[in-house]
């Protein structure tokens, strides 16, 4: 550790920056077919661009990420990015190799264009006048973001579960940009019991009598609700035994139940601390935005119903990993994906590596997945030289 207690293999101390684009008259034009613009992207980069801009992976982030991906915004940050086990010198995403971007997505709330901007037409808050963007918006905004970087094509576009969807879209809708694909605990869309889960903790969002109809800047916010919203969420990401085994049916302070609503549970404990620390880095409105654009990903429906119609145009490879303990974005949904690149000829990858932590396994420092995207990326680099 060196004077600021940074490690050796970290990146260091990184700065968040903006890209602002789409200025009226030329907005970004959505899915929806509404328009947005100016549009803000903020995004981060690790090590260096090489010569020949061969060496330049794009990471996109899940639901409740941001640009913050490694490395630390100051000396006194207590805790680094939110993949910084895996970018780095050294690491999966090697930074004395590639070039690592990082970018948060058009409708979140950590510096990037979305529901708490200012809309230039009213002055205030966009809050629910925001339109309504998908996955596809989110990639089109940051092929705007690559190409002012001066990057013509990506070694690598890479995340998981959204991030996952992100790097999907992003080799269907630009095919000829995207030499490979690493896509991490995601699926061409997500189920029946995701999107409800979704809705349920939408609606905690809604009920909380400070939304206010999305009107809450200036006043006092939905805390309760987007706290609520986040205990619902946090479930889906631990598998069953992981938290049979790290809480149990352990009460908190006693031996003997108190016999009242008291929160005794460990596990109760646990959701109510992840709820609470939620609401202090997140927007509510944003929540509801970005769990909206993740029902409306549905790469068959965009086919004619066909998950291979959908792969026929991409001339990626592909990594696909997927956890056995993953049961919001199960094993079964990649292997979907794999069968259906395979169908089209594609040159896929498949991994799916046994694990008791649950869809969030993606972000814990596991070594076979590491290794899985080390040696897929020192191939395909080597294939760009």
């Amino acid at each position: 550790m060196n004077s600021l207690n940074i490690p050796a293999d970290s990146v260091g101390l990184v700065e968040t920056r903006t890209f602002t684009f789409a200025h009226p008259p030329r907005e970004l034009r959505l899915v929806s077919g509404k328009t947005l613009g100016p549009v803000t992207l903020s995004y981060e980069t690790y090590g260096e661009l090489n010569a020949d801009c061969s060496n330049a992976i794009l990471v996109l982030h899940a639901l409740s990420g941001s640009a913050h991906a490694a490395g630390f915004n100051s000396p006194e940050d207590q805790y680094p990015g939110w993949w910084d086990y895996y970018i780095g010198p050294g690491k999966a995403f090697d930074t004395n190799k590639y070039f690592v971007i990082s970018s948060n997505v058009v409708g979140g709330c950590t510096g990037s264009t979305g529901p708490a901007s200012i809309n230039p037409e009213t002055g205030r808050e966009y809050g629910l006048e925001f339109p309504i963007v998908t996955i596809q918006d989110m990639v089109n905004a940051q092929w705007h973001l690559v190409r002012h970087l001066g990057i013509r094509r990506l070694l690598a576009v890479t995340g998981g579960s959204m991030g996952g969807m992100q790097a999907l879209q992003w080799a269907i809708s630009y095919p000829e940009m995207v030499q490979s694909v690493i896509a991490l605990a995601s699926s061409s869309s997500l189920s029946a019991q995701g999107i409800a889960f979704n809705e349920v903790a939408r609606q905690a969002i809604f009920r909380d009598p400070h939304f206010n109809g999305g009107n809450y800047y200036h006043g006092q916010k939905p805390d309760d609700g987007l706290s609520l919203a986040r205990m619902i969420g946090h479930i889906t990401y631990l598998s069953d035994k992981l938290m049979h085994e790290r809480f149990g049916r352990r009460l908190k302070n006693q031996e003997l139940p108190a016999f009242n609503f008291s929160s005794e549970f460990m596990v109760e404990t646990y959701l109510h601390h992840q709820g609470i620390k939620f609401v202090n880095r997140f927007d509510a409105n944003s929540y509801l935005y970005i769990t909206k654009a993740i029902d409306y990903f549905d790469l068959k429906a965009d086919y004619n119903g066909s998950l291979v119609s959908a792969f026929e145009n991409v001339v990626s490879d592909f990594l696909i990993i997927s956890f056995t303990s993953d049961w919001l974005y199960p094993s079964e949904q990649s292997v979907e994906i794999v069968k259906a690149l395979r169908t089209n000829g594609k040159n896929v990858v498949y991994t799916e590596i046994e694990s008791d932590f649950g869809h969030d396994t993606f972000l814990l420092d596991d070594e076979r997945t590491q290794r899985n995207i080390h040696n897929f990326l020192r191939s395909e680099f080597e294939k760009a030289r």
